[in-house]
C-alpha cells in the first residue's frame, strides 16, 4: 500500500496543492457514450449533471463533446467545439469556481475552450498522436496536460492489442510522448495508463496488478476504469450494473498511488477516497 504523494498543478496561474487525491466527473455531452446514462445531448440534462457532480464533491468537471467508445461516429471540430461550448457555458454558470478539463484530442478545440471559457487542462486520450499541433499548442498555452496510452484511434483500437509487456510497452511509449512534452515547455504532466483503450481485459488488469511502476514518471497519475469493459466483460454484467466493481477497482487504484480518479460517480468516488485515506494515513 502506497500512502498518497501530494503534487500541485499549475490553474490558470493559480497553485493548485493536491493533498489528496482528486475526483474528476465526467460529463459526455454526447449522445453516443458507451454508458448511457452519462449522456447529456441536451441542456436540461447538462444542467443535471452539472449538479450531481457538484453535489458529490468533484474537484475537477471533465466535459467531453467527441464519444471515443469504439466504433462511435466521427464527427467534426465544429460540431465538437458546438457541443462542449453548450456544457461549458452551463459549467460557468452552475458551478463557476470548479476546475474545467477538456476531453479532446483537437488542439484547436482544446485552444478555444480554453480561451473562450476558461478551461484550465487538457484531457488527450490520443497523447498527441491524433494532431500534430497537439504538444506544441499545450506548450504555449502553459496548460496542464493528461497524457494517456493509446494506439490508433476509437475505431481501430480495439485491434491493436498486441504487447511484448503491456506495462513496459505502455511505460516505454508513454516516457517517449513525455520528453516530447518537455520539449515543447509543458511544465505539468498528467499520466494515465489508458485502461480500455487498446488492451483487452486480460492487458487491462496486468496494467491495474502493476500500477506502482508507473510512479517511475514521478508525476501526478490519473486512473479511469468507470464503468468499463474490463469489469462488465470481467463479470458478464453491463455497464449500469458496474458501479460496485468501479469502487473496487478505484480502492486498489488509489492503493497503488494513483493521484486522480476520473469517474462517473463522484459521490462514491468521494466516498472511496475518504476511506481509503484514512486507512494509509493509520
Amino acid at each position: 500500500m502506497n500512502k498518497f504523494i501530494p503534487f500541485t498543478l499549475n490553474i490558470g496561474g493559480e497553485l493548485l496543492k493536491a493533498n489528496r487525491p482528486l475526483v474528476m466527473g465526467i460529463l459526455n455531452v454526447t449522445p453516443d457514450s458507451f454508458y448511457s446514462v452519462s449522456r447529456c445531448p441536451d441542456e436540461a440534462s447538462i444542467i443535471k449533471r452539472i449538479e450531481t457532480i457538484e453535489e458529490g464533491g468533484a474537484d475537477i468537471i471533465d466535459i467531453g463533446g467527441y464519444s471515443s467508445r469504439p466504433m462511435a461516429e466521427d464527427i467534426s471540430p465544429d460540431e465538437e467545439y458546438a457541443r462542449l461550448s453548450k456544457g461549458l457555458s452551463l459549467i460557468k454558470r452552475y458551478a463557476p469556481d470548479t476546475i474545467i478539463s477538456i476531453d479532446t484530442f483537437r488542439a484547436d478545440v482544446a485552444r478555444r475552450c480554453i480561451e473562450n471559457y476558461g478551461a484550465s487542462i487538457i484531457n488527450d486520450i490520443s497523447g498527441g498522436t491524433l494532431d500534430d499541433n497537439m504538444f506544441a499548442t499545450v506548450g504555449r498555452l502553459g496548460m496542464p496536460y493528461i497524457l494517456m496510452h493509446m494506439r490508433g484511434n476509437p475505431t481501430t483500437m480495439t485491434k491493436l492489442t498486441d504487447y511484448t509487456d503491456v506495462t513496459a510497452d505502455v511505460i516505454s511509449d508513454l516516457s517517449h510522448k513525455v520528453s516530447l512534452l518537455v520539449e515543447n515547455g509543458v511544465n505539468d504532466i498528467i499520466i494515465d495508463p489508458g485502461f480500455g483503450f487498446s488492451k483487452n481485459v486480460e492487458q487491462n488488469y496486468e496494467l491495474m496488478a502493476h500500477l506502482e511502476e508507473f510512479k517511475v514518471f514521478n508525476m501526478p497519475l490519473l486512473v479511469g476504469i468507470s464503468r468499463k469493459s474490463m469489469i462488465y466483460k470481467l463479470l458478464e454484467t453491463t455497464p449500469e450494473q458496474s458501479l460496485n466493481g468501479t469502487s473496487v477497482l478505484n480502492t486498489i487504484a488509489l492503493m497503488a498511488g494513483a493521484s486522480i480518479l476520473r469517474v462517473h460517480d463522484v459521490a462514491q468516488a468521494v466516498e472511496t477516497v475518504k476511506i481509503v485515506e484514512t486507512t494509509l494515513n493509520q
